[in-house]
């Protein structure tokens, strides 16, 4: 009778944890729009204070979606052609910054310092989202897309690949190779799990986070590729191109969010409670009520 009680509350466990899983999105939660002026949305990135961060690449600007207001600014422009955003521990926005293919760190007082300028004596392809460690280290992706606005139209560097910037600021280093063109890049919680999306190839790859920050125990997470991504209290990853796509830790589909634009660029959590998920899709920006929250 014990043993039967037992198997009994094991199976509701297992249960009431795959139906949290699939259920996601808060209860009548519709998606909404906040705004749809703008060029092509990238880059969405949290603050403390669960503001909302994202860049309009084509028109060369930061944006603020606040908390408070739910509206929408212009924070800095121009703004370097930032791409990917990320806060670091000390509240400093850190940039993509792909018009000179650089790394910036923007203080409060909009005060931009460059991080890096080139690798070895040439310059970057072309920075495109990043994550910070636990440490303050910065990995970040480094595909090759030809940009209007640049007069190069070759690479100095010829792999695409990843690098580490340590806590220090002072040394760069590369920490994973042979992809066709990295893109979306993510942490989990524990910080023992870097997620990196090869969109070139269509794949998404899981990584080992060693303690010099090096990373080994590269595995195949799933056949998609992914432009940006983000992962929430549970350990679901977040990949958006069609839309929203969410898996759990064992690669498994659990959600599609459908998003009216023929291109979703990148999703993050938000708000005072981190249960909002803002979502970056061509000219618009979007935000979706959760039953699960960002990890930041």
């Amino acid at each position: 009778m014990i043993k039967t009680t037992s198997v009994l509350v094991c199976l509701f466990f297992a249960l009431s944890m795959q139906i949290t899983a699939q259920d996601i999105v808060a209860k009548n939660a519709d998606l909404k729009v906040v705004s749809s002026a703008f060029k092509f949305t990238e880059g969405p990135a949290v603050d403390k204070q669960g503001n909302v961060f994202f860049t309009d690449q084509p028109n060369n600007q930061i944006l603020k979606w606040s908390v408070d207001t739910d509206s929408i600014t212009t924070y800095l422009k121009p703004s370097g052609r930032a791409n990917g955003l990320y806060f670091d521990h000390d509240g400093n926005l850190l940039a993509c910054a792909d018009e000179k293919f650089q790394l910036w760190q923007i203080d409060g007082d909009k005060k931009i310092n460059i991080l890096i300028d080139d690798f070895e004596g040439k310059k970057l392809n072309g920075p495109n989202d990043l994550w910070v460690d636990a440490k303050g280290g910065i990995y970040f992706t480094d595909p090759y897309y030809q940009r209007p606005y640049w007069k190069r139209q070759q690479k100095e560097i010829k792999e695409e690949r990843v690098y580490y910037l340590s806590p220090d600021l002072k040394t760069i280093k590369v920490v994973a190779t042979d992809f066709v063109r990295p893109n979306g890049i993510i942490g989990s919680a524990d910080g023992k799990t870097l997620y990196i999306s090869d969109n070139g190839d269509k794949k998404t790859f899981s990584f080992t986070i060693n303690e010099d920050a090096s990373l080994t125990n590269r595995k195949l997470f799933i056949n998609m590729g992914s432009d940006g991504m983000t992962i929430d209290n549970q350990g679901n990853l977040y990949l958006t191109g069609n839309g929203v796509t969410v898996f759990n830790k064992n690669g498994e589909q659990i959600k599609h969010i459908p998003i009216p634009q023929s291109w979703t660029a990148n999703v993050t959590f938000g708000g005072k409670d981190q249960k909002t998920l803002f979502i970056t899709a061509m000219n618009s920006v979007y935000t979706l009520k959760m039953n699960v929250k960002g990890i930041r």
